[in-house]
């Protein structure tokens, strides 16, 4: 067997500065293999080393690290500790920039970690006086700006609940979860900019709150200065926040509950997963400090959302280990294709997280925008969120970080509180993959019956407990019945089965292949969708792809690929022929798709997932798709819809 070349291995300079390595080193782990052992062999060792290694601070030390004498499923962390991750977020240099935010209209403001710690205090007081206490929920429906990072603080600082809320819902979605909660205030925004236009917010916040009869208070930032209908449970943020207050943190619990997150399910309502003090905070820094080797003094943008995992990941995450973190609200590619790479050039970026999905996007401007602009500040490439095809992987290494900067591939999920697989600065990558597990992720590929497999696609899963785990679903019973258990844990015993589609090549490099919900068996061969979709996309002629299986009277299942054309090529007989036959050189014969549909666009979430099993439904004809909550284009269903027949 021959060994293909790493894309990217790591120079002297990036093992130098390893904080991971140090940390290995310190630890007696003579290699990157001995310290994953060692990650999963003793629980105790690794994650009490991993956090001192953070500097958490505790208000009352913990007896113990883990407990799991309530079963696996139930493990809790930190027993006897005490301690509030806002402190550990807020105790660093106060000269030091802690957050730079820039709005889509060109608006930067930058604060200090004194200056954030003062509006943390101003607006923790503030929800105190608005009668907030310990435990309560408020619910944070905000766009990526200086305000949405103070409120999640001050949530946490006082011992609250934070319930993000994605700035894109509608009225319904954004009630549902309101109610869910229970949530006592919402704070909101007067609106925001998307493409040079005014997009209303304290309009759908009040269809929102008037569904929730929980909401007594809705706190309102005056983010574009517009005019807006006043209720009378409204209260301006700037009356709200109480300057020149002293920040006094909660005496919280690492068991303590700081977040309830909710993430759509393939039906049913959303599910409220629940994030504990000790726990999403802590998984969130471990994984930025281990897999992208983020430090005090670095810069990271992180493309996303308040909604999503990775908008409160970034807050919690890069504030605790004393990083700037750069909060962008506005659109990648507005005014121009440039406007990413101008934010990495203005705010000297040293860590730049996006999704393949805006990738493929910015491909359609070609080199010369990123280019342009400087981008040796650039230390490490990050992604989430959904595969890579190869193509759009090799432009973000060659052309953003100039075949020098890693690209940290990095997978897991909101019930995770990071990454299930990712990469290192330490380790070799190759284009599209994960080195393997985060340290501390007992993770492997397994069969049915939950035997490891190694060159087949198998189903991803976690042995071990980690302290980030959610403790359950919100108002979710915590039995054997209720549906984080049955979600989770009930297929493989003491096992956590995510749900993804996973395979580790014969070099040992892991990749995610779909979820498993969306798998293709044709005529007895499983494969992932990604892999169908990667071998599309390998066509000079495919943008986008998604793969979905569809009934077969002979094969039980046969493959349709959706498609998205490169500007100049036409939808023809010939171009589907064609991306067939691709398909079928790279996969074989047997996996040549039964049809190719060419659209205009494939209905994905707003954080850029595409939502095969939507593209399925809509396509058989189905008529209950799911929750379509997050659902960015709904366009774009319709348009799959009319393809039918």
């Amino acid at each position: 067997m021959t060994t293909m070349p790493a894309a990217w291995t790591p120079s002297a300079a990036y093992l130098d500065r390893s904080r991971l390595r140090a940390f290995a080193v310190k630890n007696g782990c003579a290699d990157y293999a001995a310290l994953l052992r060692w990650s999963t062999e003793d629980l105790d060792g690794f994650w009490a080393a991993t956090e001192r290694d953070l500097r958490i601070a505790w208000r009352t030390p913990y007896t113990h690290v883990l407990d799991t004498s309530r079963g696996l499923p139930w493990t809790t962390w930190w027993t006897g500790g005490r301690m509030n991750y806002v402190a550990t977020a807020l105790r660093h240099d106060g000269d030091r920039v802690a957050v730079i935010a820039e709005a889509e209209e060109g608006t930067v403001r930058t604060l200090t970690y004194r200056e954030l710690s003062d509006q943390v205090a101003s607006f923790a007081a503030g929800l105190r006086s608005l009668g907030v206490k310990h435990g309560d929920r408020v619910a944070v429906f905000l766009p990526l700006t200086v305000e949405c990072a103070v409120a999640v603080l001050a949530i946490g600082a006082i011992g609250a609940v934070f319930i993000p809320i994605f700035s894109g819902y509608g009225a319904e979605a954004i009630a549902g979860r309101l109610r869910d909660a229970e949530a006592k205030v919402l704070v909101c925004a007067d609106g925001f900019y998307r493409r040079g236009q005014v997009v209303k917010m304290k309009e759908v916040a009040d269809e929102a709150a008037d569904g929730a009869p929980s909401v007594g208070t809705v706190v309102v930032v005056d983010r574009v200065g517009r005019a807006y209908p006043k209720r009378g449970r409204d209260v301006a943020w700037s009356d709200v926040t109480h300057v020149g207050a002293v920040l006094d943190f909660a005496d919280t619990s690492a068991e303590d509950p700081f977040m309830v997150i909710y993430t759509s399910g393939t039906t049913g309502k959303p599910k409220g997963a629940q994030h504990v003090h000790g726990g999403f905070p802590v998984k969130a820094a471990q994984d930025l400090a281990h897999c992208f080797d983020l430090q005090e003094r670095d810069v990271i943008l992180w493309s996303t959302d308040i909604g999503w995992m990775m908008g409160p990941w970034l807050i919690a995450g890069g504030l605790m280990l004393g990083a700037t973190i750069v909060l962008y609200d506005g659109t990648p590619d507005f005014p121009d294709a440039s406007r990413m790479w101008s934010l990495v050039e203005r705010h000297r970026v040293t860590h730049l997280g996006i999704s393949p999905t805006a990738i493929r996007g910015l491909m359609r401007s070609g080199e010369e925008p990123v280019r342009a602009k400087d981008r040796s500040s650039l230390f490490v490439l990050g992604s989430t969120g959904e595969p890579w095809n190869p193509d759009p992987w090799w432009w973000y290494f060659r052309n953003v970080g100039d075949s020098r900067c890693p690209v940290i591939n990095y997978s897991g999920g909101t019930e995770i509180s990071g990454g299930i697989v990712g990469c290192t600065t330490w380790t070799s990558i190759q284009p599209g993959s994960f080195t393997g597990p985060c340290p501390g992720m007992d993770a492997d590929v397994v069969d049915d019956r939950g035997r490891s497999v190694r060159g087949a696609v198998g189903e991803l899963v976690i042995r071990k407990p980690w302290p980030g785990m959610t403790r359950g679903f919100w108002r979710d019973p915590p039995t054997e019945e209720g549906r984080y258990f049955q979600t989770y844990w009930s297929r493989l015993a003491n096992t956590w089965v995510h749900g993804d589609w996973a395979r580790i090549d014969d070099e040992g490099y892991w990749y995610i292949e779909g979820r498993s919900d969306d798998t293709l068996k044709i005529a007895g061969k499983r494969v992932g969708p990604a892999e169908v979709e990667s071998a599309a996309v390998a066509h000079p002629a495919v943008s986008e792809a998604a793969a979905i299986g569809v009934p077969h009277e002979i094969k039980g299942e046969a493959i349709v690929v959706f498609v998205v054309p490169r500007p100049l090529h036409a939808p023809t007989p010939e171009l589907a022929r064609s991306v067939q036959d691709k398909v079928a050189e790279i996969l074989g014969k047997p996996l040549r798709p039964e049809a190719v549909r060419f659209v205009t666009q494939l209905p994905k979430t707003r954080n850029a997932k595409i939502l095969r099993r939507v593209i399925r439904g809509a396509y058989l004809g189905k008529q209950d798709l799911g929750d379509l909550s997050s659902l960015e284009n709904p366009a774009a269903i319709e348009e799959i819809a009319r393809l039918r027949g």
